[in-house]
C-alpha cells in the first residue's frame, strides 16, 4: 500500500492528468483569439508547351504524326501536355499565428473544370511554403536560457526601442509578398490535355498545425466560427488556358495568355 512504486505510480498518474488538462486548456484558448486573414492573389500569365514528333519519318498532321508533351517528371513513361501558371501574391496570415501555432503550411491551388461534366472539378496545387512562429525559429535551449539569464540589464535607448519595435512588426510571421512568381508545381491532368480549359480559377489555402490541439484548414470568406473569420480576397479573377497551334515536326510549340510574363521585380519574401 505504502511501498515505493506504489507511490511512483501515484505521482506519475497525477502527473499525467495534469498535462492531459493543461494541454486541453491550451487547445482551447485559441478559440477565443480571432482570426481575421486576408490576401490578394492575382494571375499573371499562364503557358502551355506542347511537343511533336513525326514516326515513321512522315508528318503532315495526320495519323503518323503525334501531338504531345514533354515530360514534367524524368521519371515519368507518359508524355502529356502541363501549364506553367505565374502569379502575384500578397497575404496577411498574421493572426493565424498565436502562442500555440507550431507552423503553417500555406498554399496556392489552381481549380478547373473536370472534362466530364459529371465528375468533380479538377484541382492542383502550384506553389506552397511552411511559415513557421518564432517560437520554432527561436526555440529556447537550456544554453540560450542560461545565456539570456546571466545577459547584463542595461536599460535600452529610446532609438533602440523603436529600433526593437520597427523590427518586430518587419518579422511578424505569416506576411506572404510575391510577385510574378514562378510556380513550383507545373500542372498536368490525368486525360493529359490542358489546351483551351476554360473557367481556371487560383486560390490560396493553408493548413495551422499547433503544438497542441487540431489541425485547423482554410476557411473561405463566406465562413466563420466563433471569432474566427473567413479568409478576406484569396481568389484570382477566372481565366482560360490558352489553346494549342500546331507549327511542324520536332517543334516545341508554347502558346501564352494573360498578362506578358516579366522577370521578377523583387525577391519573393515570405515571413
Amino acid at each position: 500500500m505504502h511501498s515505493v512504486l506504489v507511490r511512483v505510480q501515484n505521482v506519475f498518474g497525477f502527473f499525467t492528468t495534469v498535462a492531459f488538462c493543461i494541454a486541453i486548456s491550451i487547445a482551447l484558448s485559441v478559440i477565443v483569439i480571432p482570426q481575421v486573414p486576408s490576401a490578394s492573389l492575382e494571375f499573371r500569365n499562364v503557358q502551355v508547351y506542347v511537343m511533336l514528333y513525326a514516326m515513321h519519318g512522315t508528318c503532315a498532321n495526320g495519323p503518323d504524326c503525334l501531338r504531345v508533351k514533354g515530360r514534367p517528371h524524368y521519371h515519368s513513361p507518359k508524355k502529356e501536355e502541363y501549364a506553367h501558371i505565374k502569379f502575384d501574391l500578397h497575404a496577411d496570415l498574421t493572426s493565424l499565428f498565436n502562442w500555440n501555432t507550431k507552423q503553417l503550411f500555406v498554399w496556392v491551388m489552381a481549380t478547373y473544370p473536370s472534362r466530364v461534366a459529371s465528375e468533380p472539378p479538377s484541382q492542383a496545387i502550384i506553389w506552397d511554403t511552411i511559415v513557421t512562429s518564432e517560437s520554432q525559429k527561436n526555440p529556447s535551449t537550456p544554453s540560450t536560457l542560461y545565456s539570456y539569464m546571466t545577459a547584463p540589464t542595461k536599460p535600452p535607448s529610446k532609438s533602440k526601442r523603436s529600433s526593437k519595435s520597427k523590427q518586430a512588426i518587419e518579422s511578424a510571421p505569416g506576411l506572404i509578398s510575391l510577385k510574378n512568381s514562378k510556380p513550383k508545381y507545373q500542372i498536368t491532368d490525368i486525360s493529359g490535355h490542358l489546351s483551351a480549359t476554360s473557367n481556371v480559377t487560383l486560390n490560396i489555402g493553408w493548413n495551422v498545425q499547433p503544438w497542441v490541439g487540431a489541425l485547423t484548414w482554410t476557411m473561405r470568406e463566406e465562413s466563420s466560427w466563433a471569432r474566427w473569420m473567413g479568409i478576406k480576397g484569396g481568389a484570382s479573377h477566372v481565366f482560360d488556358m490558352p489553346p494549342l497551334k500546331v507549327k511542324g515536326v520536332n517543334q516545341e510549340v508554347v502558346k501564352g495568355s494573360g498578362k506578358p510574363g516579366k522577370v521578377a521585380e523583387a525577391s519573393p519574401i515570405v515571413k
